[in-house]
């Protein structure tokens, strides 16, 4: 994985081995990455959510229109 923090391995070299600062630098960047997919596909749920709950209430505004008298 060639994705990688530099400031966290700048500060993980200083204080580990360079190849193990390395991994745990590129190991993090990972998780990031999976976070923000995973906050993409948030948003993305969130919007189909609003737009059937809108659906909803239009369907159920229609019926008490049409089951209540004028």
């Amino acid at each position: 994985m060639a994705l990688m923090l530099g400031a966290l391995y700048e500060a993980l070299r200083r204080t580990a081995d360079d190849d193990v600062a390395r991994k745990a630098a590129e190991e993090v960047a990972g998780y990031e990455s999976r976070l923000s997919s995973m906050e993409s596909r948030l948003s993305t749920m969130d919007t189909k959510l609003n737009v059937i709950t809108g659906l909803i209430l239009l369907v159920l505004g229609l019926l008490l229109r049409t089951l209540l008298p004028a």
